[in-house]
């Protein structure tokens, strides 16, 4: 016990030098003038005259820190030179002088220089670091403020040690304004949510609810992130998980040296393949910490292919754990169901943060453990045979499905799905307020309350205008061809379920063929961003052509400068707005919210000029990245689970094992549009769950046959007016939420289809 605490103390003097350089310089000095007195003191104690001797050590003490302020002050210990010792006046002599020197020439000189050398090795961390636990940031991009940002929602504190090439300042002055933004937002949310409270009230509710960026150190340090004496400097073997991130290139002044290093990178990164390798190499290491997640960003096929080879022979269970990122294909997969399903944004907002509803596992190791007593119920074990011919053990689901089980006697989490992955193992899924809830056990009477879901529930068609273009466009169309596959019925042309004009500039469409390999892409038209007129005549006969809804993506241009980003995506977001009030103002009754605009911006700061045109769908994507590395870095086994729900099953077969979170609308979910009454969420996500398993009994196509659906809470109309009732997740206690659905309320729904 006593060896832990001496290095914790360790570990905080070695963080307080290196986040607060001053402080500990000033520690140093207390602690060397401290030592001194004493042996001063000490000795001049055991030399004192009779009458010294008798008022003990701590006069003695007193004695000669006044000697040191004031030489006069000699006279306490020497009365008379006369009758004193020679041995005892020589050493008040030297204790004065020496006292002198330090506390002025010393000081004034030497240790000045040693102080302003000490703050500047601090800075830029030229010395090596003692601390464990930690989280390891290296290089840094648009999106790497959002990962420290969302840690300051962890329960626990978090220590994240960041090591960048270069701009250390402007890097720590990013990250003090990113999270002096989210303090004073949550501050604000925190003074809404309190009204009314009585003072003991406010107090309890602030420190359960409330965040402090005390929970939060963060040392910034300049090297390269690929040598390994510095990579050693900051311990690396002992991070809890290291996040690699690929460069940004939009900080380049030359404009031909930007396109240069953009068309270089967009072919591959071989920076990130040289700090991978040297961080694998370290972290598979024996004497490395266990079970370290290493997230690597990736924005292309060639790097990927790398880092799955480097997996191959680097990676070692229960030490180097690395999980690679594609960040483009992720974004372009969120891009496209936000188009298909604008309201699962809100959604993917608070599910994918460490604040407030969240994705939570469980996982089962073995038949003998703990773990594994507790999913009886839900798991059977069986023999397989390997490729090799051996025979091994695997998980898989019992007939019943774990979730009846689990909802039998659990009503503050909500089962999602059972995954068995070869990497991460057998592992049980739920959303959450805290992993702490998944155990929370309650007794729950039995449900009387039946509903009648449509057996063949099929979604309506979709009509999407995209405007402008970025890296991920072919990403974004690999999404809708997934929709497309899944949706559409066999035999049908793919724009029965899907229909996407793209208005954009004519260099870009010549790119990508006119989209003429996507059949339900069904006009391109080229337009330069200046060009409003055709634009708003385009987008206004594509409403006036199509029935239901409209959703207009509006993409921003990630290749372009820092000063440039997101500047186009406003512009169009203008036409956009102006053509929706233009409606309005002619037809009072016109629903502005069957035209759903997302606009995806890449600088957050941007966020609070679009939320002042009242649009509720402002995709900030870095932040989503950023937000599952964070996770994933807690959870390495989240990763298996995002990559199913992201991705609609992309195949024409006739049976889908994946499941994904869709937005039905509660009138055509339900057997002739007949809404449940009021009830609390525990009734309504089990009468859900049980009516879905009657409905697929009756269902003639296959795909809906095994469609058990889990109900997470529902989007209300209006959102804009009351933001308040936007979105509601059930949940906490699930009693306690009283449920009054109205025809016009969209259903938040888990299912395979």
């Amino acid at each position: 016990m006593k060896k832990f605490k001496l290095k914790s103390l360790f570990e905080q003097l070695s963080i307080l030098r290196a986040s607060r350089p001053a402080s500990w310089v000033l520690l140093i000095i207390v602690v060397v003038n401290l030592i001194f007195l004493v042996i001063s003191a000490l000795i001049i104690s055991a030399l004192a005259p009779e009458s010294l001797a008798n008022d003990g050590f701590w006069a003695s003490l007193f004695y000669t820190i006044t000697m040191v302020m004031d030489a006069g002050c000699i006279q306490f210990v020497v009365e008379d030179v006369g009758t004193a010792g020679v041995a005892v006046i020589l050493v008040c002599l030297a204790t004065i002088f020496l006292g002198m020197v330090i506390f002025t020439g010393a000081m004034i000189g030497f240790i000045t220089n040693w102080i302003s050398s000490i703050i500047d090795k601090a800075n830029k961390g030229m010395h090596s670091l003692k601390i464990s636990d930690h989280t390891v940031i290296l290089n840094w991009n648009t999106r790497a403020s959002e990962i420290v940002n969302d840690l300051l929602y962890s329960p626990d504190k978090e220590r994240i040690v960041i090591l960048v090439p270069d701009r250390k300042e402007a890097i720590e002055k990013e990250i003090a304004d990113r999270i002096a933004d989210t303090l004073a937002k949550e501050k604000e949310e925190l003074k809404k949510r309190t009204i009314g409270m009585s003072g003991i009230e406010k107090i309890r509710y602030v420190s359960k609810y409330g965040i402090s960026k005390n929970k939060l150190t963060v040392i910034v340090r300049e090297g390269e992130t690929y040598l390994t004496q510095q990579l050693n400097d900051i311990c690396i073997k002992a991070a809890k998980a290291v996040i690699i991130l690929g460069k940004d290139v939009a900080n380049n002044v030359c404009k031909y040296d930007f396109i240069k290093t953009a068309e270089n990178l967009s072919k591959g990164n071989s920076e990130t393949i040289k700090t991978l390798v040297q961080v694998s190499d370290l972290t598979s290491a024996d004497d490395s910490a266990d079970d370290q997640k290493i997230i690597v960003e990736v924005e292309d096929d060639w790097t990927l292919g790398i880092v799955r080879t480097i997996i191959s022979h680097k990676e070692r269970s229960g030490k180097c754990n690395i999980v690679p990122v594609s960040v483009n294909r992720i974004l372009g997969q969120i891009l496209s169901q936000f188009s298909i399903m604008p309201e699962l944004n809100l959604v993917y907002s608070e599910l994918f943060s460490n604040k407030g509803a969240a994705f939570y596992d469980e996982g089962i190791v073995d038949s003998e453990s703990l773990s594994f007593v507790k999913y009886k119920n839900y798991v059977n074990k069986r023999k397989v045979i390997n490729a090799d011919g051996t025979e091994s053990e695997e998980f898989y689901e019992n007939e019943n499905c774990y979730q009846p089980t689990y909802m039998k006697n659990h009503k503050h989490a909500i089962p999602l799905d059972f995954l068995n992955t070869k990497k991460n193992g057998c592992h049980c899924y739920y959303v959450a307020d805290s992993h702490h809830e998944i155990n929370n056990v309650s007794d729950i009477q039995p449900i009387d309350m039946q509903v009648e879901i449509v057996p063949d529930f099929n979604l309506e068609k979709r009509n999407v205008i995209i405007l402008g273009h970025n890296s991920k466009n072919e990403d974004i169309m690999r999404g809708f061809n997934s929709f497309c596959n899944e949706w559409h019925l066999a035999g049908e042309d793919a724009t029965s379920i899907l229909d996407i004009t793209v208005i954009d500039e004519a260099l870009s469409l010549e790119k990508l063929d006119f989209y003429s390999k996507y059949n339900y892409v069904t006009n391109c038209v080229a337009a330069d961003v200046y060009d409003q007129k055709l634009i708003t005549e385009v987008i206004n006969n594509f409403i006036d052509t199509h029935e239901g809804d409209v959703s207009v993506l509006i993409l921003s241009d990630d290749m372009v400068k820092t000063e440039d980003l997101d500047s186009k995506a406003l512009t169009y977001l203008v036409y956009v707005q102006d053509i929706v009030h233009s409606r309005k103002n002619k037809n009072p009754d016109f629903d502005t919210e069957s035209i759903d605009i997302i606009v995806e911006l890449l600088n957050p700061k941007n966020s609070d000029v679009v939320k002042n045109y009242s649009v509720e769908n402002v995709v900030i994507s870095n932040r989503y990245i950023s937000k599952m590395m964070t996770q994933i870095a807690e959870k390495e086994s989240l990763f298996d689970f995002y990559n199913d729900i992201l991705s609609y099953d992309d195949s024409d077969v006739a049976t889908y094992e994946s499941k994904e979170l869709y937005i039905k609308k509660a009138k055509r979910y339900f057997v002739n549009g007949k809404i449940p009454g009021e009830c609390t969420a525990t009734e309504l996500i089990r009468a859900v769950f049980d009516g879905s398993k009657e409905a697929a009994k009756h269902a003639k196509r296959e795909v809906n046959k095994t469609n058990e659906a889990v109900l997470l809470g529902y989007v209300r109309k209006g959102r804009f007016e009351n933001p308040d009732e936007k979105m509601v997740i059930f949940t906490g206690n699930q009693d306690k939420i009283k449920v009054n659905l109205r025809d016009d309320d969209k259903l938040i729904i888990f299912s395979n289809h």
